[in-house]
């Protein structure tokens, strides 16, 4: 699988305001939109999600991911 196929199942593994806040932060960090974000993190690509995040967030997903054994 490439990272965009695993953070986009990710994603869709999550409830809609886990992943809403997951791209915002992405979005809020890269001054994007949370479309063009989106797109990104799911595209052919595409880098690990988290190395598209910082901070607390990070932290949290890498917690989830891990939860969801994604990791």
């Amino acid at each position: 699988m490439t990272n965009g196929q695993i953070n986009k199942a990710f994603l869709e593994s999550t409830d809609e305001t886990t992943c809403y806040e997951i791209i915002k932060s992405i979005a809020k960090h890269y001054g994007a939109s949370l479309v063009t974000i989106l797109d990104e993190v799911i595209s052919e690509e595409a880098e690990h999600l988290l190395d598209y995040m910082t901070g607390p967030e990070r932290s949290a997903t890498y917690i989830l991911m891990q939860k969801k054994g994604m990791a």
